[in-house]
């Protein structure tokens, strides 16, 4: 099972989630939900990212946390709190394993190894956000861009991701003349190339030097988080 959560789960656990998943491929770009929205599935990514924003009333939205082949996305869904909080957006394409909202809040009554899950990878998220608001409020652009793409590479496996100008500056809550700004900076500094939607990290090592210390206080916090409870 390639979404670390579901592969760490005893054998007995999965099992009572199993026969309702179903594999699923997700576009880059598709909105899973809108905050309000009605929670329809729990997605465990294999690979790929998704981003959480949340939704100004004027309509403008930042990232305010990421999820990976490390998470879940809805399981919240499983202890009652049945309508999204943020936006939920496709940031690079993916597969995952998908279980529908009635069927995981069944499961969960049955396995409190499961409910701990929701919990635990809860507060994974919540820490995410905290780092990530005190970073978009006291880092300049050019850290948070830097902590941005290292994060996605990450995520994607890859020094190369697809990502267009207007999607960067969604993310990151800044104009798009800015992230052209920034990018063309650090493509002179020969850290990064960027053509047509396409940048490759050329220099990681450079990169990370200029990135604020939030990359590292995540992968960090990422770590640290107990196999659900050592899984009982």
């Amino acid at each position: 099972m390639d979404n670390k959560l579901l592969a760490a789960l005893p054998r007995d656990h999965f099992d009572l989630l199993s026969p309702h998943i179903t594999t699923v491929v997700l576009a880059q770009g598709l909105v899973i939900s809108e905050a309000g929205d009605e929670v329809a599935d729990v997605l465990f990514p294999h690979d790929g990212m998704l981003s959480l924003l949340a939704v100004m009333r004027n309509g403008k939205a930042i990232e305010t946390a990421t999820v990976g082949s490390e998470g879940v996305v809805g399981a919240m869904a499983g202890l009652g709190l049945h309508k999204s909080l943020v936006r939920v957006v496709v940031q690079l394409p993916m597969n995952a394993s998908k279980i529908s909202a009635v069927n995981f809040r069944k499961i969960v009554k049955k396995s409190d190894v499961i409910r701990d899950l929701c919990i635990d990878y809860n507060e994974v998220l919540l820490s995410q956000a905290r780092v990530t608001a005190a970073c978009n409020a006291l880092h300049p652009i050019e850290q948070r861009f830097c902590r941005w793409l290292l994060q996605s590479a990450d995520r994607a496996g890859s020094d190369k991701i697809g990502l267009t100008q207007e999607f960067l500056a969604e993310m990151l809550g800044v104009r798009r003349t800015s992230v052209t700004e920034i990018a063309t900076k650090i493509q002179a500094k020969g850290l990064i190339s960027y053509s047509r939607g396409l940048i490759t990290i050329l220099d990681r090592k450079g990169l990370e030097k200029l990135s604020c210390e939030c990359f590292q206080t995540l992968l960090e916090q990422s770590a640290m988080l107990p196999t659900i409870r050592e899984l009982r």
